[in-house]
């Protein structure tokens, strides 16, 4: 009988212990099957915010980037553009509404995407960064500095640029030409496939040496300057901007502003080149910078370092800083939406910074 009650108690806890195994790993299976949905959708969002933000900020000063190409790539023995609202009555004049904002499809294409990976990549190698830096200095504590974030930009920049750079090649193109150019594309997928079938799959990367080395300095100043600048107004509360440290949107656009304004100004010389570079190969690409059907100048770099002496040497220092005034008025604002709408966008979606400084 004894025999009996200690094979029964024996088979009890062996079926209670299968019966706790059996949860333990039920839990630890939907564990594993949640958490990778969560983070999928987590991206997602992320993803989206970013790709929400880079279309609003650039919409909202459209006419202004058209006309900032056009001088940047205009002939200089055919001036049409003389100034930011000169060109932009001369644009509104010659083409109307639909001239303001040519191109602007095709920068979105471009721009959404672009936008989607520059800020989750920035935020994830933000925390990459973050977790070496500490791991490095055996502080737990630590947190991001300016220099660390200007890296972070940097590597966001370098990623989004490349990923969409033949978006940008073929948007650069779409943008200068007008209803009297002798060559028209009649679209995106257009313009895509005649340059990759009339001037091979290396024209959609021509001008990204210049691009990457720009983009470095412009993107990286972007987020270091505007990160930096919110920490220390957050923990100084200078003048009462930071109230339960958080700012206000007008702060946060004040910042963004102040960013923009830093970043731009510093690799815009690159971009300049970098337009002109995509010029590159067009046939007939001077008359459509011209919009007269006279070639006066043909487009002809070697390379950026050729592109840059070049230029100078044809138009002075001062053709490096082409566009630069409407370029100003546009980037001001067009940072400033975008870091704003990306925040307000994901507080929305219920997304939480992964930035763990």
């Amino acid at each position: 009988m004894a025999s009996e009650d200690a094979v029964s108690k024996t088979t009890g806890e062996s079926a209670v212990s299968t019966i706790v195994n059996l949860a333990e790993e039920a839990k630890l299976a939907s564990e594993g099957v949640k958490a990778p949905s969560h983070a999928l959708v987590s991206i997602c969002k992320s993803l989206i915010a970013g790709g929400v933000a880079g279309g609003v900020s650039r919409s909202a000063v459209a006419p202004l980037e058209r006309l900032k190409i056009l001088l940047q790539v205009q002939n200089p023995h055919s001036i049409k553009y003389n100034g930011t609202i000169q060109g932009l009555k001369y644009i509104w004049r010659t083409e109307g509404i639909r001239g303001m904002f040519k191109g602007n499809g095709t920068n979105c294409a471009r721009i959404v995407p672009n936008s989607a990976v520059k800020f989750f990549s920035y935020e994830q190698a933000s925390n990459g960064i973050l977790w070496l830096y500490r791991r490095q200095s055996g502080n737990e504590e630590a947190h991001l500095t300016p220099l660390l974030r200007l890296g972070a930009g940097a590597c966001a920049g370098i990623i989004a640029m490349s990923a969409t750079y033949p978006m940008d090649m073929v948007r650069g193109r779409l943008t200068v030409q007008t209803e009297n150019s002798p060559r028209q594309y009649r679209g995106i997928f257009h313009a895509l496939s005649t340059v990759f079938r009339e001037e091979g799959p290396r024209a959609l990367y021509r001008g990204w040496l210049p691009s990457v080395i720009g983009v470095i300095p412009y993107v990286g100043l972007n987020f270091a300057v505007y990160e930096s600048l919110k920490d220390w107004l957050i923990q100084t509360k200078p003048f009462g901007l930071a109230e339960n440290s958080e700012l206000s949107v007008t702060t946060r656009l004040a910042c963004g502003a102040a960013a923009g304004t830093v970043g731009q100004t510093v690799a815009y010389p690159l971009d300049v080149i970098r337009r002109r570079m995509q010029m590159v190969g067009w046939k007939d690409a001077s008359s459509v910078l011209t919009a007269d059907g006279k070639i006066k100048a043909p487009l002809e770099y070697t390379g950026m370092v050729d592109a840059f002496r070049k230029t100078v040497r044809h138009e002075g220092f001062g053709a490096l800083y082409k566009g630069l005034v409407p370029n100003s008025v546009k980037v001001v604002p067009s940072i400033a939406i975008a870091f704003v709408t990306y925040e307000v966008v994901k507080d929305v979606l219920g997304v939480e910074m992964r930035i763990s400084d």
